[in-house]
């Protein structure tokens, strides 16, 4: 006895150190984990519960199958009921064909195989009780070609902790924050206008913060309207060609950046290019990036004296955004509020904007303008931001995508540092107006 009491003491203290171990290695490197040992035991669980998943879920379809069945035959003296197997046509549920689950950094995708009369949205009305009933985090559903999807599982919410910055890659590119598929996420000024939607503390400046850290080292002219009477871009003035604080301010930057879009297209003409990234990189104008504050108080009116300055501004904006991306003018756009009750302006230019973000907004009203006509999910979860995480937001790109992502922590000390450091790339305003003397 006393020699083998040591080894029924090893076996728990060897239990101790594994189990220990295993949360280690889960702790510090969970990628790791997953890919090693939690993903295989993930995908056996996940193919062997399918069919009650997909039951439960209401995504089975009754079929005809050949099947053996148990009928009663007789009931004997001693009462006990004899049986018999026969092998007929019987309506049975049939589940989705799903391949195998293949691993992602932040959990795992599968592709499904549509039934007779199912569609994508099929998938995403209950793509809540997916993630419940594999108890992940959120399950998200894509389709790529006909009659299949693809289901995006994340096991964990990757928009808690965003905290790496990594470089902007291209021109007009510029990397501001995590998507929550783990990619990262992208604003890309060659593509949309911009329209930011956020309330107070929800995480709108700090966004801007970055796009300015981010284009600060690009060769680009950024324009600021700031109308808090420059409270929010004056900080950042040595990185901004130029700088409006004031609504009559704003009317006569808008009226120069007309005058260039037109003067750049007038060289397009004559150099037969469709915009100006055709014509040859010694001749082609500097891109500005228009970065627009509290936009709805360029529609506000006190007064009726103030209509047409209004409307001035109003058609500018508008022309601005129908007409300036193919010149190298590019509109982002942000507000605390943003409603079709500014007037029919504000409606016109959203729907120029492909590119929308919204963060956690005060009313519902400034989530159905920025995301009401794109998918209604989108505009359930911008409305689901909780107040505490701020910098999350809801994006949706001109490809009709639409993601949870969040923006890295940008300080407007750090934001004013990359402006003081980067203020001699700053091109000359007055140097740039001249464009639009050249004859077309």
């Amino acid at each position: 006895m006393p020699d083998i009491l040591p080894e029924l003491l090893a076996l728990p203290a060897g239990l101790a150190v594994l189990a220990a171990g295993l949360w280690a290695w889960r702790h510090f490197h969970h990628t790791s984990f997953w890919y090693v040992l939690a993903y295989p035991f993930t995908a056996i669980q996940i193919r062997a519960s399918w069919r009650k998943v997909a039951l439960g879920c209401g995504l089975s379809k009754k079929r005809q199958r050949f099947w053996w069945t148990i009928t009663p035959a007789a009931i004997v003296s001693t009462g006990t009921v004899k049986v018999r197997r026969t092998f007929r046509r019987v309506a049975v549920d049939t589940k989705p064909w799903m391949w195998l689950p293949l691993p992602t950094r932040y959990g795992w995708r599968v592709t499904l195989r549509l039934l007779e009369g199912q569609i994508p949205a099929d998938y995403s009305e209950v793509a809540e009780r997916l993630a419940h009933s594999w108890g992940v985090h959120a399950v998200r559903v894509s389709s790529d070609k006909p009659g299949r999807i693809r289901l995006n599982v994340t096991t964990h919410d990757p928009l808690i902790r965003v905290d790496h910055v990594p470089p902007s890659p291209d021109l007009l590119k510029v990397t501001v924050g995590r998507l929550e598929t783990g990619g990262a996420w992208l604003i890309d000024f060659t593509v949309p206008h911009w329209i930011n939607a956020g309330a107070t503390q929800s995480g709108k400046s700090n966004l801007a913060n970055a796009l300015l850290v981010g284009l600060a080292p690009q060769p680009v002219a950024l324009v600021g309207f700031d109308l808090k009477g420059g409270v929010e871009f004056t900080p950042y003035a040595p990185r901004l060609s130029a700088l409006a604080t004031s609504r009559s301010e704003c009317s006569d930057l808008l009226a120069d950046l007309i005058g260039l879009m037109i003067g750049r297209m007038g060289r397009c003409r004559t150099a037969g290019a469709r915009n100006i990234w055709q014509l040859p990189a010694d001749e082609r104008p500097v891109p500005i990036v228009v970065l627009v504050d509290e936009l709805a108080e360029l529609y506000l009116m006190a007064d009726k004296s103030e209509k047409d300055e209004i409307a001035r501004i109003s058609t500018a904006l508008l022309r601005i955004a129908q007409l300036g991306r193919a010149f190298g003018i590019y509109l982002f756009c942000s507000g605390q509020r943003i409603s079709s009750e500014l007037g029919p302006g504000v409606t016109a230019l959203r729907a120029q904007c492909s590119g929308r973000i919204c963060h956690r907004v005060n009313d519902p009203e400034t989530a159905t303008m920025t995301l009401g006509d794109l998918d209604p999910s989108a505009l359930d979860s911008a409305r689901a931001i909780p107040a505490e995480k701020p910098g999350v937001a809801i994006v949706a790109n001109q490809d009709g995508q639409w993601y949870r992502a969040r923006s890295f922590y940008i300080s407007e000390k750090t934001a004013e540092q990359a402006a003081h450091t980067y203020a001699h790339l700053t091109p000359d305003w007055a140097a740039i107006r001249a464009e639009q003397k050249i004859p077309a």
